[in-house]
Order: structure tokens, then C-alpha cells, then sequence
């Protein structure tokens, strides 16, 4: 990765316009799932030293990766000032509260302070308060101790919904087993692009996705991907969708062998 990218940023390449932030959602990626290891870490925040970018650390779903030990983060390793880390308690405590906290250069976090200041007034205060409370009762301790409760919970539930899959899905589409999250990432086999099979025919069918368009730098490129979640749906209903969902591929690969 790295001879690559020098390679393209290097000097020579006057044409080439080396970008100024590095924007990554390291630990079980929405949508894929998949956790960054601490050696490829590394080697990325090596290239955000070598080409000066700012590192935003954007890990909503940190303490739901399913690894027994929470990974290093790129804060952990900085040395040079040039992370700023996002953390979130929505996805711990319930989307619902929108509250997280920033920890990064002083003077980054004051200005993204005074910006919060004069754009939204900060978080509801309700919601600050319902997070207090809960820290000053449990401790930094008792919150570590809730949320290994809360991945055991999201890691049960992946385990249903990839059998489920290897039940309904499997010569119809491909996917790799969630490493965290609430999120499975599919790929349609056979089908070039899932839009009109998500937002049209699979409505119908009360099957609700998200077509991967969404998580794409250009969306409007056709795509196969698509996003299933398995965060609260009672399991009988997704077993029920997945019936649903191998129906509705079949009916796009037979569309889709017409063209």
C-alpha cells in the first residue's frame, strides 16, 4: 500500500493532487464489517506521516468489534499530533441519544467547540445528562463491562444471521463473515446492479436494504451490493426476509439474464 501510494504522490507527479485528510472508520467498517489490524494501522498512519494529511478516526463501532481484546487505535500511536479520534455512545447505549465525544489536538477540538457553539448548541442537554449519569454509576470500568455485554449480544446475532444467509443466500450471493457491527455486506451474484431490485420489487415484497450505491464514492455507477442489518429485527423475521430477499434475487438474475 505504501510503495503504491508514494509512488503516485510522489513529487514528480505535479499532476497529481495529494489530498490534505485521511477519513477512516476502522473497527467493524460500515458497511463490511471488517476490522483494520493493528499492523495495517501502522503502516497507514506511517503514509499520513510521510504526506502531512490529518487522520479522522471515525470508530462508532469500536467497542462492538467481536476481537476478546479492544484493537490499538490510531490515536494510540500518533506521535506527531495529527489524529483526531470520533467515538460514539449511540451504538452502545442507543441510537436514539446522538451524543459521542472528540479527543485530538487541543486546538482542533477548540475550534470544532466553537463551531458546535454558534451551529447547534452542542448535544441536547437531556442527552448529556442521561450519559453522565450512567458514567458516574457504572465507572469507566462498569462501562468497559457493559459493553462487552453489548458485543455479545451484536456477536449472537451475526452468528444467526450468516447461518441464516449459508441457509437461503448461498450460490445466490457472496459475503465474508462480519469481524463486528450489526451490518452483513452482500454481493449479489449475477445482477450488475441492485437499485430498481432494492427500492422497487424488493419494497414490495416488505423487504427492506440498503442498496450498496449508498457507500460508494460515485452512486451513480450501477452496483451489487447490498447492506442487511441485524441489529434488532427479531430473528424469525429475518429468517422471513431472507426467504423473501433469495426470492426476489431470483426473479433480478432472470431480469437480469434477458438484457
Amino acid at each position: 500500500m505504501k510503495d503504491k501510494l508514494t509512488a503516485i504522490w510522489s513529487s514528480r507527479s505535479k499532476d497529481v493532487k495529494i489530498p490534505k485528510i485521511l477519513y477512516i472508520n476502522p473497527v467493524a467498517n460500515n458497511p463490511s464489517g471488517h476490522v483494520i489490524s493493528d499492523e495495517q494501522k501502522r503502516e497507514i498512519y506511517e503514509i499520513a506521516c510521510e504526506f502531512n494529511l490529518l487522520v479522522l478516526e471515525d470508530d462508532p463501532y469500536y467497542f462492538l468489534g467481536f476481537q476478546d481484546e479492544l484493537p490499538k487505535s490510531f490515536l494510540s500511536m500518533d506521535t506527531e499530533n495529527r489524529v483526531v479520534r470520533f467515538d460514539s455512545f449511540s451504538k452502545i447505549f442507543g441510537g436514539g441519544l446522538r451524543a459521542g465525544w472528540m479527543t485530538g489536538p487541543k486546538e482542533i477540538v477548540r475550534i470544532v467547540e466553537m463551531h458546535m457553539q454558534v451551529s447547534v448548541l452542542h448535544a441536547s442537554s437531556l442527552t448529556q445528562a442521561i450519559v453522565l449519569q450512567i458514567l458516574e454509576e457504572q465507572g469507566w470500568d462498569g462501562f468497559l463491562d457493559y459493553t462487552k455485554n453489548v458485543k455479545e449480544f451484536y456477536r449472537k446475532r451475526r452468528d444467526q444471521m450468516v447461518a441464516l444467509a449459508d441457509k437461503y443466500l448461498t450460490g445466490l450471493a457472496e459475503w465474508d463473515v462480519p469481524e463486528g457491527g450489526m451490518f452483513l455486506w452482500v454481493k449479489v451474484k449475477g445482477v450488475s446492479d441492485v437499485l430498481a431490485m432494492v427500492m422497487e420489487r424488493g419494497l414490495k415484497k416488505d423487504v427492506m436494504l440498503i442498496p450498496g450505491h449508498a457507500f460508494m464514492s460515485d452512486p451513480t455507477k450501477p452496483c451489487p451490493y447490498i447492506r442487511l442489518s441485524y441489529s434488532l429485527v427479531p430473528m424469525e423475521d429475518v429468517e422471513k426476509a431472507m426467504q423473501r430477499l433469495a426470492e426476489l434475487i431470483k426473479e433480478e438474475q432472470a431480469i437480469e439474464s434477458q438484457k
